[in-house]
Order: structure tokens, then sequence, then C-alpha cells
């Protein structure tokens, strides 16, 4: 199917995109990494942003792409943690320290700084679902910005419950679906796997 849109089948295929990996099912970071993987590769400027993961947790896909992007044969690899763990585990922020939903929404007024200034090509916004779920960031807002968005910048949304306004406006969306887990059997998450 050739769409009625006026452009040429190299402007629709250098068009930038939203992606969106949602569902219950175990791979969505992954799959968004395995992206930044491919963007590195064009020599594409990646910023990463998590939101729910904390600054604490060793990532492996973060020192991979961390040491990728040092070694100047592919793009640049930025990553930002702004969170605290799994944020519905409910802890009052010590004096002086803001919650999580203010550390979402600090993280989403970077990103639209980054868009605005064209930083990256490629942006991972990490189970950026969750603080638009659970009302912290407005979905019609990020819509809205992400439909402005200058220049050639795709954007990959991770995270369980994605808003149903994101899912309607996004060009790519996978819904993980969850056949079988060894966690279901009370095996807990292990290195290489997990993390």
């Amino acid at each position: 199917m050739v769409p009625d849109d006026g452009l040429t089948t190299r402007q629709r295929r250098n068009r930038p995109l939203v992606v969106v990996h949602t569902g219950i099912g175990k791979g969505k970071s992954t799959a968004a990494f395995g992206l930044a993987l491919r963007a590195w590769n064009q020599g594409w400027p990646i910023g990463v942003f998590q939101f729910v993961k904390s600054a604490k947790w060793k990532v492996g896909e973060e020192n991979a792409l961390r040491v990728l992007g040092a070694s100047g044969q592919g793009g640049t690899v930025d990553w930002h943690k702004m969170g605290e763990g799994w944020s519905w585990i409910q802890r009052a922020p010590a004096d002086g320290e803001m919650s999580n939903e203010d550390k979402a929404r600090e993280g989403w007024e970077q990103v639209k700084r980054d868009l605005a200034a064209e930083t990256y090509q490629l942006y991972v916004l990490d189970e950026f679902a969750y603080p638009m779920h659970w009302g912290w960031i407005d979905v019609e807002e990020v819509v809205s910005v992400l439909r402005a968005r200058p220049g050639t910048q795709h954007v990959v949304i991770t995270g369980r419950n994605a808003p149903e306004a994101l899912v309607e406006y996004a060009d790519l969306v996978t819904d993980m679906s969850k056949v079988k887990h060894p966690m279901d059997a009370g095996q807990k998450g292990q290195r290489g796997i997990e993390w």
C-alpha cells in the first residue's frame, strides 16, 4: 500500500518515528536498547532517559552502550536516571529529596528541552509509560510535544499500560504479552537475564 501523503518513498522512509513497547511481557526495554544499538551503529547521538529504575541499579545495557558511545566508532550515548527504584513501592522522600513524581516531571522537562534543541537522533524513554499512566505527566502534552518535535528525532517509549492516546499517536506499537515466565514459579530474577 502506498499512502496518499504527498511524500516520496525516500521522505517516507526517513520520517522520524514514535515507537511504543508496552504490555505485561518481558522485553520492552531490551527491545528499545536493541534499537539503540542499531542507532549507535548508524552514528546517531542517543539519549537514554530511565524514568523508574533506580540510579543505584547496575543495568547491563547501560554499561555496554556507554562503552560503545565512548569508543568513537559509532554514535554518542548519554544516560540519564531519574528514579529511585520501582515507584509503586511507596517511600517518603528524605528531607530535601525530590519525590519520584517530581523526578519524573524533571526528567520530562529535560526531554522537552533536548527535543527542542535536537540534541539526539534517538531517545529511549525507558519506563516512561508509568508516569503517564499514574497521572504524573500529562499524556496529551506528551503527544503534543512529540507531534511538534523538529528534525528527524526518533523516540522509543517503554513501559506497561501505555496510555491509549499515546498508542493511537505512535507510529509503531508492540504489545509484549507473557505466555510464561520463571518468576511465575517463584524463581527470582537472575544475572544476565533480568540485568
